[in-house]
């Protein structure tokens, strides 16, 4: 079975000069929910918009197939019409309108039936987003609106939903509903590509992943493997001998150091955990 997305050897540059992506690959299997790991200047949202077509000209090396076409460097427009929904760290929300009209704005040139159904399912994973309706979504929580952004996404009805960093600024708890609402999402039908800083909770519910360190993928394989390994358990998991995640939850000195490459020792295991 082929897989739904496909990154082949990509390179990404900013202003034709600046390397943001070295020969990144890695493919998504139908309904899977695929981690993109790794710390602040890696390239992880580079690697989406690059995906999205949001990135002009780019990549400048390298193929990116999609349901098995050719996508790579055609207009975002294009790309979203194939199914590819993307969530920006941002949430891309209209601030200034309301709940309900941005949920009306994912609901843009639909004339299906099954409008009311999959509104219906937005509501059931997010039921405040249906008490607050008429209230602007710039009035909203953080958490309330990482729902509405992940909320109108799925009425697009994506075949790949893109987030970039959904947990990010979220209290543990909202975090924590809010990937427990990728999990519903993945279970009916969608596959997800996930890119997240906060370790602990993506393999939690990934299938696959990757860790993503100076714009190369440096590691592969499911989170049973990525866990396994001494170097992802130090810097992304605060997990080590002499450092330990205390009882809040807080991680020690190894996860706040974020390296700018690789972990001694990570890139040479590669191999052996791509699949």
């Amino acid at each position: 079975m082929s897989p739904l997305l496909k990154v082949s050897s990509i390179e990404t540059l900013y202003f034709d000069r600046i390397y943001a992506l070295f020969g990144v690959s890695l493919e998504v299997e139908e309904r899977q929910i695929f981690a993109v790991l790794g710390p602040n200047g890696a390239g992880k949202t580079t690697l989406l918009k690059t995906v999205a077509g949001l990135l002009k000209d780019q990549p400048k090396k390298g193929v990116i197939e999609f349901a098995g076409h050719r996508i790579e460097r055609r207009p975002p427009e294009k790309v979203a019409n194939l199914g590819i929904v993307y969530v920006p760290e941002d949430r891309g929300l209209f601030r200034e309108l309301t709940v309900a009209e941005n949920l009306e704005l994912g609901l843009w040139g639909r004339r299906d039936d099954g409008v009311q159904e999959d509104l219906e399912f937005v509501f059931g994973m997010f039921p405040i987003l249906k008490e607050r309706g008429k209230q602007q979504a710039e009035t909203l929580s953080g958490g309330e609106q990482q729902m509405l952004a992940l909320g109108r996404a799925m009425l697009r009805r994506p075949r790949l939903l893109m987030l970039d960093e959904p947990s990010l600024g979220l209290a543990p708890q909202v975090a924590k509903a809010v990937f427990e609402a990728l999990l519903t999402i993945s279970r009916r039908g969608t596959t997800i590509l996930l890119v997240e800083q906060n370790a602990r909770l993506a393999l939690k519910v990934a299938h696959h992943g990757a860790i993503l360190e100076a714009g190369r993928i440096v590691l592969q394989g499911t989170p049973k493997d990525l866990e396994a390994n001494e170097d992802v358990r130090e810097v992304y998991l605060g997990i080590g001998a002499a450092d330990t995640v205390s009882p809040r939850g807080s991680a020690g000195p190894a996860t706040r150091r974020r390296a700018g490459a690789a972990p001694q020792g990570v890139r040479s295991l590669a191999p052996r955990l791509v699949e």
